[in-house]
């Protein structure tokens, strides 16, 4: 039997969805935010005996300021087979995405000039 493995598809009107794979009997799933168990985490089968969908409600609580992680777990096991983050509030304003695009803009700008004196001293 092969290692189960639970690939996300998608994060669709607050409802976190995957694809459980290498399983052939109904797997026990819970998921996790600070330690805490999640209610609502529905697997059902699709089709194929070892395919299973996996649908993790995100809750309220995981809807504030800072990086807020939940884990989603075999129980029989208790092996972590996925997670995902979700960053809101004023801790975006020191993300590195932002300062990604900060530098991207500044290179962009730095290239134009250096083009321009290439130009202006040939």
């Amino acid at each position: 039997m092969s290692e189960p493995k639970l690939t996300a598809t998608r994060l669709f009107e607050g409802v976190w969805e995957g694809v459980l794979t290498g399983c052939t009997e109904t797997p026990e799933i819970v998921a996790t935010h600070l330690d805490a168990p999640l209610d609502g985490v529905t697997v059902t089968q699709d089709g194929d005996d070892a395919r299973w969908l996996v649908q993790v409600p995100v809750p309220a609580a995981a809807l504030s300021e800072g990086l807020q992680t939940i884990a989603i777990s075999d129980k029989r096991t208790g092996a972590t087979l996925n997670s995902f983050t979700i960053l809101a509030g004023s801790d975006l304003d020191d993300d590195i995405r932002s300062e990604v695009a900060l530098l991207r803009a500044e290179l962009d700008m730095l290239k134009k000039a250096f083009r321009r004196h290439c130009v202006e001293t040939m």
